[in-house]
């Protein structure tokens, strides 16, 4: 199995900035790609950034240009800079990792337990 332990949430006035970090342990064979997702309440969870392991990443539109995903592959860790935070970045905020636990065995998708994100004055 793939354990996710995210760390970094917390509560942030408007325009300030908070950072990330998700740390994937346990019987990892290899991660195709690592992200975030945020849910707000009475929203689904959504796309915020991912990044696969050849290091191409994408974005959700209403992020770009603010946040910035990055990974330390030797570290299996994954990291979300989140600048110019705005009321409308409140979520909980969860990482992903799409990963394989053996060479024989399919990708599977692994949650972490997600982190609170407040933006507020």
């Amino acid at each position: 199995q793939v354990q996710l332990v995210e760390s970094g949430g917390g509560l942030v006035q408007p325009g300030g900035s908070l950072r990330l970090s998700c740390a994937a342990s346990g019987s990892i064979f290899s991660i195709k790609a690592m992200g975030w997702y945020r849910q707000a309440p009475g929203t689904e969870r959504e796309l915020v950034a991912r990044v696969t392991s050849g290091g191409s990443t994408n974005y959700a539109d209403s992020v770009k240009g603010r946040f910035t995903i990055s990974r330390d592959n030797a570290k299996n860790t994954v990291y979300l800079q989140m600048n110019s935070l705005k009321p409308e970045d409140t979520a909980v905020y969860y990482c992903n990792a799409v990963a394989e636990v053996d060479p024989y065995s399919d990708y599977e998708a692994y949650w972490g337990q997600g982190t609170q994100v407040a933006v507020s004055s």
